[in-house]
């Protein structure tokens, strides 16, 4: 077992230290380093990282070893550790420097272009970032960009109504100042969400961050500098679809977390019966401190509070996953749910979404029944509901439930008659 401090390249539960062990140990800060500059850095690797264990000599009394057993002495004194090449950089292996056949391990091009880390190296360092988070009090969370943390469209795709917003952008000189900005050299123009900078920060204290989006590299990149141009919280850990190693498929293989400390911030695709126009066309914009941020900022705290503070069992086998489910399954504790009308492949995912947040699910009617979900209010079952002084609701309302971590107000989902 190597020691945590001097034989690891992460030092730290950030990828960034990655990144300054291959420069310094490469001397590889361009990703198109040249075959003599390769060869310089394999010099270097044999010359610093083979190991060699020297086994002290016996003490040789006069008369008492032959030439022979000399000869043999000496060769098994010194002992070379056969390197296991944990991964690699441009083909080159990242202990040793040895020349590397294959294209074998997974990549982590977002880390440094051409690493690549042996599953064994990569279960190793998830290992090292999970002590590191934990004793600075931390966990990890994965941050969807487009319609997460920010909204973006190119030009030519602005409707009249929003052609307003080219006369309200904010300055790309400092960013930190705005909120619209116009991306010329990209023909586009990015909205970052209301309070996502105080989300942000606050975030910060609690979580490594990374940004995960399928949008392309050049893009993910600039929308980092938009939301950290300081650096302070993302750096190196901005990951693209580029970057992955599914096709059209986030995963967290590429993410150096153990899957028990990772949290996932990512968009829906429901949009709960909200007005179908674009906030820009309504010349509107989100509540900076009652809006979606907001809201799922206190269920981080709370997943954090509950993580580190509240648990009694040893912290290492802490899982967060368990925490997150023991959360979501208070948010429709007590209510008693019967469906009708529910288009049939739509009925199994909102009766396991309404269980997974804690309500009871029924299928005929009876005295504990409290909500009534429906898309027609001339069901049995929905006069039912009216006639007994019962919820009736729309679908969107566990959708929304679910979106936010938190009931919502039945009558902004009320179902009225046609």
């Amino acid at each position: 077992m190597m020691s945590v401090v001097t034989d690891s390249p992460v030092h730290s539960s950030s990828s960034d230290d990655f990144i300054a062990f291959l420069d310094a140990a490469l001397d590889a800060n361009s990703p198109d380093a040249s075959s003599d500059k390769e060869d310089g850095n394999q010099d270097e690797f044999e010359s610093v990282r083979i190991k060699r264990r020297k086994f002290e000599s016996v003490e040789e009394t006069e008369g008492s070893t032959s030439e022979g057993t000399k000869e043999r002495n000496l060769e098994a004194s010194v002992e070379v550790d056969v390197c296991t090449h944990p991964g690699s950089f441009g083909h080159m292996c990242i202990r040793c420097g040895q020349k590397l056949d294959g294209d074998s391990g997974v990549t982590f091009g977002y880390i440094h272009k051409g690493l690549r880390l042996q599953d064994e190296e990569i279960s190793r360092l998830r290992d090292t970032d999970m002590k590191n988070l934990l004793l600075r009090k931390k966990l990890n969370l994965v941050l969807d960009l487009d319609h997460t943390l920010l909204n973006s469209t190119h030009l030519v795709h602005l409707s009249s109504e929003e052609l307003h917003l080219h006369t309200q952008t904010d300055s790309l000189g400092d960013v930190s100042k705005g909120s619209l900005f116009k991306l010329e050299h990209m023909h586009m123009m990015t909205k970052l969400r209301p309070f996502v900078r105080t989300f942000l920060k606050e975030a910060n204290e609690m979580f490594e961050m990374y940004i995960y989006t399928m949008g392309d590299r050049p893009y993910a990149l600039e929308m980092a500098k938009l939301l950290d141009p300081q650096g302070e919280y993302f750096n190196a850990k901005v990951i693209s679809r580029d970057d992955g190693t599914q096709k059209h498929q986030k995963g967290l293989d590429v993410v150096l977390g153990q899957d028990s400390a990772v949290l996932i911030l990512d968009d829906t695709e429901h949009q709960f019966g909200f007005n179908c126009k674009s906030l820009a066309e309504l010349k509107s914009d989100e509540d900076e401190t009652d809006g979606a941020l907001s809201k799922i900022l206190k269920v981080l705290k709370q997943v954090h509070c509950t993580f580190f503070d509240k648990l009694q069992d040893d912290l290492v086998v802490r899982d967060v996953r368990q925490v997150l489910s023991s959360l979501r399954s208070e948010v429709l504790n007590g209510c008693v749910i019967v469906f009708s009308r529910i288009f049939h492949g739509a009925l199994p995912a909102l009766r396991k979404m309404a269980e997974q947040m804690g309500a009871t699910c029924l299928t005929e009617l009876e005295p504990s029944v409290t909500h009534v979900v429906a898309t027609d209010a001339g069901t049995e079952k929905s006069r039912w509901a009216v006639k007994e002084n019962k919820f009736l609701v729309h679908p969107r309302w566990i959708e929304a439930a679910n979106y936010f971590w938190q009931k919502q107000p039945e009558e902004n989902f009320f179902l009225k008659k046609k």
